[in-house]
């Protein structure tokens, strides 16, 4: 059934479905649910997980494209075509391009402009990021300078290059202090990353998609 609405100055167009709803009371559910699509919260951590399933379901339809775009066939045969639509395919590819582009540009935002405490002092997520990769850098030197012994003989390089006296390699630096260093950045990288996990569990933030 159709009926004629003049309200507002403007005609609409009621279509009566069988379930009683009118067309335009449809177009509103949609719009609603637009709405309620347009802006969700999530943590870091679920942020992360829909970018890893959107990189799968990515990687399927570059991979399906990859595999259907082409085929061979005997002249004498009739060739089997494998169902490909680039329109399609290409579709697909850039709505999921365009979630991974707003997902990250939100996860980016966020973590420049958060605030998270560390210990006594507070420092936005994309600093602590950067922070614990310069300290597992200098934790790594740290690691090997521990290791070291006191004094070790140099080894010869090949029999003609061996020399009468032998030569020892000793360290330089005080390898209790080194030791003490090497436990004080791996208790700062503990701290950091527990405060970082804290944070991508429960702190929400806001993602257009």
């Amino acid at each position: 059934m159709m009926t004629l609405d003049f309200s507002g100055g403007r005609c609409y167009n009621h279509s009566m479905f069988r379930d009683g709803s009118t067309d335009q009371e449809v177009q509103n559910v949609r719009g609603r649910k637009k709405e309620e699509n347009k802006m969700r919260k999530m943590t870091s951590a679920y942020a992360n997980k829909m970018l890893r399933s959107l990189e799968e379901d990515k990687s399927y339809w570059v991979n399906k494209e990859a595999s259907s775009n082409m085929y061979t066939a005997a002249v004498n045969e009739e060739p089997v075509i494998p169902e490909y639509d680039y329109s399609e395919v290409a579709a697909q590819i850039e709505a999921i391009d365009e979630k991974i582009c707003i997902i990250k540009h939100a996860v980016n935002a966020n973590n420049a402009a958060a605030r998270v405490k560390v210990g006594e002092r507070e420092m936005s997520v994309d600093m602590i990021l950067i922070r614990m990769a310069q300290l597992n850098k200098r934790k790594a030197v740290l690691d090997y300078m521990r290791k070291q012994l006191p004094k070790s003989r140099e080894e010869q390089q090949s029999y003609l290059s061996r020399k009468a006296v032998p030569e020892y390699r000793y360290i330089n630096y005080d390898l209790d202090l080194i030791k003490r260093e090497y436990e004080r950045v791996s208790e700062t990288i503990m701290e950091m990353q527990m405060a970082l996990d804290l944070y991508n569990q429960t702190v929400l933030f806001d993602v257009e998609i």
